[in-house]
Formats: structure tokens, sequence, C-alpha cells
């Protein structure tokens, strides 16, 4: 089939690689523009036109989808099927171009986790499992026919950057079942059915760790929120990031005040919270590097009693 691939960020890669390492053509690739990078502010390419200009595949990177020129652009290229991955909101002027519509890659069992972050809210959400969805977009976001879905476990200690990495290989390998079926007239239409979640995309105000809930929500937001953004919390006013931690006890509710550090070991730093006890054992403090607690506890003098808030 001859396909224009939509996608910006590293998830979309694989897949990008997978339709490219099959028989399928890929006739360009729309992504996002050029963006400022660090302290230079160097104009960067997005990853999927990294990997197209390797490939030698035309590039758009329109800044506005519902643009006519881009429009009448895409239309130039006689593409067969549109296939989005990780890419913005399509107008139904795009999607509705290519004879056999427009598909999408989701990190989620639809309707479960609709929206930009289903990753990091399954693990916030405490899920032990997920998985991938192809669909046919409908003016609706997240809500056209699915085609195809694989269920994944989550493991126990999971982040959302290593689920990001097995979900973006899996999802990969269904996104080319997924091409193949529609290319053979047996692509499935089902309807999504079930109850519907959102994962809104993530604010600042939700990584602000809250110290007066349990123990294993605020585990779960560190898990879902590694390795970015990363859950915080303030430590004399200075923003500490709280990169990995253990569950120390589920059960204690009088070990302290929440947020109150009450124990500190040579590798870890144990904080009360609202029900039960964690245990910090990676963290970044403001402007500063990542490090284990171990290296932080090395060249910070830190209390047992004081707050982090």
């Amino acid at each position: 089939m001859n396909i224009i691939f939509m996608g910006t960020p590293e998830f979309a890669i694989p897949s990008l690689e997978r339709l490219l390492a099959s028989h399928h053509q890929i006739l360009a690739v729309v992504t996002g523009p050029d963006k400022p990078v660090g302290r230079g502010l160097k104009l960067s390419p997005t990853p999927v036109k990294q990997v197209a200009q390797r490939h030698g595949i035309p590039v758009l990177t329109p800044e506005k989808l519902s643009d006519a020129s881009f429009i009448s652009e895409l239309k130039t290229f006689p593409a067969d099927l549109y296939v989005v991955v990780a890419f913005r909101i399509l107008p139904v002027p795009v999607f509705t171009i290519p004879v056999h519509g427009t598909i999408n890659l989701h990190a989620s069992l639809l309707p479960k986790y609709r929206g930009a972050a289903p990753i990091n809210w399954a693990i916030i959400h405490g899920e032990t499992e997920t998985g991938v969805t192809t669909f046919f977009i409908e003016q609706q976001v997240d809500t056209g026919n699915w085609i195809l879905q694989r269920r994944v476990p989550i493991g126990p200690e999971e982040t959302a950057g290593e689920l990001h990495d097995r979900l973006s290989q899996i999802g990969a390998d269904l996104l080319l079942e997924t091409v193949d079926l529609i290319e053979a007239g047996q692509a499935p239409r089902h309807p999504q059915q079930g109850e519907v979640s959102r994962a809104p995309k993530i604010t600042p105000e939700i990584c602000h760790i809250d110290w007066r809930r349990d123990c294993v929500a605020i585990y779960n937001l560190i898990r879902g929120l590694s390795p970015v953004p990363r859950a915080f919390c303030y430590y004399h006013n200075q923003q500490l990031k709280i990169c990995r931690a253990q569950i120390q006890s589920r059960d204690v509710v009088d070990a302290g005040l929440p947020g109150q550090i009450i124990a500190i070991s040579k590798d870890r730093i144990d904080v009360a919270t609202g029900k039960g006890v964690i245990g910090i054992t990676e963290l970044q403090p403001e402007n500063r590097r990542r490090m284990t607690a171990a290296e932080y506890l090395r060249g910070h003098r830190i209390s047992a009693g004081e707050l982090l808030t």
C-alpha cells in the first residue's frame, strides 16, 4: 500500500521503521516543525523527521493542519492510507483524503485512556494491564472503530518510560499487522464498548506530590511520571524531583506528618504519607542532575523531622 505516515516523538519511530522494512511504500512523512533545543536554542528536527531524512523520504512540517496549502500538498501524493502514531488531532478534510481512510495506533485498550497521555495515566491509576489499539480515525478524538488490540501486563515496579518503550515495539508489530489486513480487505471494525476513561495532558499541578495521599497513590504517581516530567515536591523552597521510590510500609498511619522525613539510611530517604511510608531512592535537586539518594545524602545535610511540601 502507498502510505503517508504522521508522527512526531520517539514512540512513533518503531512503527515507521517497521513499515519501511515491509513491502508497503512510505510516500511522505508529516511531522512537527523543527523546534529550538538546548541552551543554544538550536533548531532540531523531530525524532520522526530524523528517521525520514535518513531514508530520503519527503517530509511535510505544517504549522496548521487545516491550512489549504498543506491539504493541497497532501493530495498530490497517491496515498491509499494515512497512518498516525503520536501526532496531533487531524481535521476532517485531512483524514478523509485516502480511499482506505486514516488509522491510528493508540497506547491503551480503547475506550480506556482516551487522550494525550495514556501510558502515564495507566500507571498513575495503578493499572496492572494496558495495551495498544489500532483504530480508524473519526471526528471525535479516539472514538473510531478499533481494528486490533493487544493486551500488555504492567510490572509492579515499571515506570512510564519503561512501559513506553515496550508498547512502542509491540504497537509497531500490531500496526503492520493492521496495515496488512487493510490491504487484504480483511480489517475488522469493532465499535468501542465498555467504560470510557480519560488520559489528559500532564500538567505541573498533576506532578506536585500531595503527601496527604496514601503511599500507593504516591508511588504510582512517581512511576507514572518517570522519567519525564517527573513528580516533584519542595525541600527548603527548592524543587526536588522524585525519580524512583519504594513503598516501605502500606499500613502505618501515624509515622509522622504527611511529607515528614522519618528516617534516613545510606541509600534511602523515608517519608511519611497520609497512610504508609515512601522510601526515596533516586531524585533530582533543582538545577542539578539526576542522582541516587546515596549521592544526594553525601552532599546535603538532611535530618529526620524535616518536611517535604
